[in-house]
Parts: C-alpha cells; sequence; structure tokens
C-alpha cells in the first residue's frame, strides 16, 4: 500500500523516537535494550503504512513491547500469530544491537505466545473479523518503544526504571505520544491498563480527547486470568461509550 499523509507522518515520528530514545543510557537493573524500532523497523513500518493510513476515532495505548510480541515483531503487542496471522505482516526482522541469551529475538519464527498480545486481537478479530474493519476506526501503539531485561533475563517494565531514567525516556515518549494523537485526531484515546492511562491523561491535557482505560491482559493479572478478558474489555468498553453493545 503506498503511504498516506498519515501513515508517512507516523513513520517520520517513529523514526524520530526511535533516534531519541536509542541516544539514551540506563543502569542497574537494566542490562540489555530492545528496541525494535530499529531491528524490527520493516515490520513496524509495514504496520504503519498499512494500518495508520487514516485518522482514527479510537486509539488503544500499551506500555512497551513484550518479550514475545513486539520484541520479536515490531507490531505492537505482536503476537506472531496475530501479526502474521491476521494482520498479514511479513516483513524481515534483524537483530538487536545486543541481545540477552535468555531472550533471543528470533521474529516471525518466534514460537513462544504472548498471551496479553493474544488476548488483545483476538477480542479484536472476533468483534472486527478483518484487519480493515478494526483499522477503519481503531488503532494500537505503544507509549514506550523500548523493553527491558536483567542480568536473569527478566523483564524489567518502565515503571521500574530509576527517577531519572523515567523522566529522560517520558520526555521522548511524552512528545511522540502527542505527534500521534496530532497525525491520528483520534475521540478516544484508550489506555490499556493504569500505567497506559495515566500517561494518556497526560498526553490529552487541554484537548478534547477523551481518555479511558481498559484491564491489561497480561497473565500477570489476577483479573485477567480469572475471567474472560475479552468480555470484561468488551464490558468496560461499553460502560464508557467507546463501543456499543452487541
Amino acid at each position: 500500500m503506498k503511504a498516506s499523509a498519515h501513515s508517512t507522518a507516523l513513520i517520520a515520528a517513529a523514526r524520530e523516537l526511535s533516534d531519541r530514545v536509542g541516544r539514551l543510557r540506563f543502569g542497574a537493573p537494566v542490562t540489555h535494550v530492545y528496541n525494535p524500532l530499529t531491528y524490527a523497523w520493516a515490520p513496524h513500518e509495514e504496520y504503519l503504512r498499512r494500518f495508520g493510513h487514516t485518522a482514527k476515532r479510537v486509539i488503544f495505548l500499551g506500555m512497551n513491547p513484550g518479550p514475545f510480541g513486539m520484541v520479536q515483531t515490531g507490531v505492537p503487542f505482536g503476537e506472531v500469530a496475530a501479526a502474521h496471522g491476521w494482520l498479514g505482516i511479513t516483513a524481515a526482522v534483524e537483530q538487536p544491537a545486543k541481545a540477552h541469551p535468555k531472550r533471543p529475538v528470533t521474529g516471525f519464527a518466534c514460537t513462544r505466545s504472548e498471551v496479553s498480545g493474544r488476548r488483545l486481537w483476538k477480542l479484536f478479530a472476533s468483534r472486527f473479523g478483518t484487519p480493515d474493519e478494526f483499522f477503519r476506526e481503531h488503532f494500537v501503539a505503544n507509549y514506550c518503544p523500548l523493553a527491558f531485561c536483567d542480568e536473569g533475563g527478566r523483564n524489567v517494565t518502565p515503571d521500574k526504571l530509576s527517577p531519572a531514567e523515567r523522566e529522560r525516556l517520558g520526555a521522548a515518549c511524552n512528545q511522540h505520544l502527542r505527534q500521534l494523537l496530532e497525525i491520528l485526531q483520534p475521540e478516544w484515546l484508550i489506555g490499556i491498563g493504569a500505567f497506559a492511562r495515566e500517561r494518556a491523561e497526560a498526553a490529552a491535557e487541554g484537548t478534547t480527547i477523551r481518555v479511558g482505560q481498559i484491564l491489561h491482559p497480561s497473565p500477570a493479572s489476577p483479573k485477567a486470568n480469572r475471567t474472560d478478558w475479552g468480555l470484561t474489555a468488551t464490558g468496560e468498553l461499553v460502560a464508557l461509550g467507546v463501543w456499543q453493545a452487541k
């Protein structure tokens, strides 16, 4: 698909974000930093070009890439089965500058399931049927493009960084999120979890954009595991007025 004005602007903003966060340095407990906007740029650009080509009514905002999702595919919440099987993203993934031995990047050959991504994209596929129908009014993005792990290969979320590191990273991510809102002009910005909602509220301040939150689909969330996450999230979106009951 030829890039539209919207997708061209998104691609330029993503390149700028990648450059800014790529200059940052992080201390303990972080030992390895993954930036999919570099080594997985080809599938990320394809995602923006194909699905960010128009303004959107709703943007779903996640926190940062998961180790078996966007870290592998360059697609937000990029569970391989969804990113390749449903979205049809096929571009090649290269290697990060420094990968942890316990967290290799195998791209679309990754056999590990990203539970959060599986739950999220399964909901969208079941409700809308096709990617074109979903992306006609919706979009999915992450607040932070980086993933972090410690010496043992354990995931380190952005909220666990030092205050100074969070501030420097947040400055770049906040600017990019505001650019995203300017380009796509959404009516709703939905945080997937509390962290993303807080960042959404800050970015939307002074605008007419309405902010909401849905339960994070992570398997680390007891509530997400106790219930049918898709039904719970749908109920939350209906209650907010984002979606209509079926």
